[in-house]
């Protein structure tokens, strides 16, 4: 593993030499700047590589605590310690509020400064590490990790590119399993909100008189069992996309009070007496026809006109056939990882069978497929037929005959020698009756 690298800016030469070495020998890499001048170039040169910062308050060409914003613009991920010979009470808390980790007075034990350096360290570590799994997340739910080629999924990926950029409300159609919350990630990560909270809540996953409690939070003292005040996921969400998955299982009582927030971004906590007011972008997503429960009665028609805003179907996986192959190579390969094997893909006639297959449980159940035949499959071996689940095992064929190649398709006009001289007309019998053309 890499030394962690610091930043030492001192114009004092053999104070900041003697600092050095003494950071050297506790393993780190430190380079060296007289002035702030300098100091911002190294880290213009090595940004990525800083994770402390460690500078002298009063420089020839600059204040440290004036210069704070200058060095977390340049290095947003390190951590900055400020160093003074004459320290003062509004210098440090200055200093702390505009994000400095500490605030030191020079000449005191060397061990104190080791110490307030390593717990520097440690939280510019923990940092990088924390942005670079949100980058992982993001590049993981974007539009163009989606896996597919077919008409159906580019049709729907299309429509969501044009409404991610808004603030629009959006309601995504489709049957359990189809993709729904990935959709809602990437139209996500696709807006100006992808630095803030993605908050996805299952409404159906809540017991009803709990789920008014968990998006709207409570008031210590609203009911039994309250004892201190809860933010609800609404505030939690704030700045950013809140995602309600099955948005059609909401009470009528709490639809009347989501449809307030969607209209002026404000609620009332469950027992308090003033509103909260909130900036969030809502994506809901529903595998009931919302539009025929509100004819009905059973969901609010003035909230499913405000959630219909952009209507997007997320197509199934039963109108994406073209899918199948690339998703099932894909689940192999997340799954031989896991599982750390080595399974270099298909048998054709397991991969024509996943194909063939109707899919009622959509992707999620192609994924659990995969998970359970990448468990049976032999290491370094293909997947085959066998290791599949026995209902795709003994797939009823076909009902209708493998159509010929383009060269020989009756249904297209002879052009040479080779192909079908006329259209032939063919019909499916059961076994045991004849074919008449």
């Amino acid at each position: 593993m890499a030394q962690p690298t610091l930043l030492l800016i001192d114009d004092e030469n053999r104070l900041r030499q003697v600092l050095a070495r003494v950071l050297e020998l506790e393993g780190y890499t430190v380079l060296q700047a007289p002035d702030a001048r300098r100091g911002l170039q190294l880290l213009a040169e090595h940004a990525g590589e800083i994770a402390v910062i460690l500078s002298d308050v009063k420089l020839p060409d600059g204040h440290g605590v004036a210069l704070l914003p200058r060095y977390q613009a340049a290095a947003p991920l390190a951590e900055i310690i400020l160093l003074t010979a004459y320290g003062t009470v509004p210098d440090s808390v200055q200093a702390m509020k505009q994000g400095a980790f500490d605030y030191l007075t020079k000449g005191d034990s060397d061990d104190q400064l080791i110490v307030v350096v390593a717990r520097a360290v440690e939280k510019a570590q923990l940092r990088r590490r924390v942005a670079e799994l949100e980058k992982q997340v993001g590049q993981q739910y974007t539009f163009s990790s989606m896996i597919g080629g077919s008409a159906a999924l580019a049709k729907a990926r299309a429509l969501a590119e044009r409404v991610a950029p808004t603030d629009s409300t959006v309601l995504l159609e489709g049957p359990t399993g189809a993709g729904k919350e990935l959709f809602a990630q990437a139209i996500h990560q696709a807006s100006g909100r992808r630095s803030k909270p993605f908050v996805a809540v299952n409404c159906s996953a809540f017991p009803k008189d709990l789920l008014e409690s968990e998006l709207f939070g409570y008031k210590k003292g609203a009911f039994t069992g309250a004892l201190a005040d809860k933010k609800g996921l609404l505030e939690e969400a704030n700045g950013g996309t809140l995602f309600l998955d099955e948005i059609g299982e909401l009470e009528l009582a709490v639809q009347a009070k989501f449809l307030r927030v969607l209209e002026t971004q404000e609620f009332t906590k469950l027992g308090d007496t003033k509103s909260t007011k909130v900036n969030v972008r809502l994506v809901a997503a529903t595998n009931r026809n919302l539009r025929q429960e509100a004819a009905e009665g059973h969901f609010r028609a003035d909230l499913y006109y405000r959630l219909s805003v952009f209507e997007l179907a997320v197509p199934p996986l039963s109108a994406r056939p073209d899918d199948v192959a690339p998703l099932a190579r894909h689940f192999l390969h997340l799954f031989a990882a896991k599982l750390r094997k080595r399974l270099p893909g298909f048998e054709a006639d397991a991969l024509t069978r996943l194909s063939r297959y109707a899919w009622p449980g959509n992707v999620r159940e192609l994924k659990n497929v995969l998970e359970r035949a990448a468990i049976l499959a032999t290491d370094n071996q293909p997947l085959t037929l066998d290791d599949l689940p026995p209902e795709l095992q003994h797939l009823p064929p076909p009902p209708w005959p493998t159509p010929p190649t383009a060269a020989c398709a009756p249904w297209k006009p002879a052009t040479s020698a080779r192909c079908c001289a006329k259209p032939v007309a063919i019909r499916w019998k059961p076994p045991g009756s004849s074919v008449s053309g």
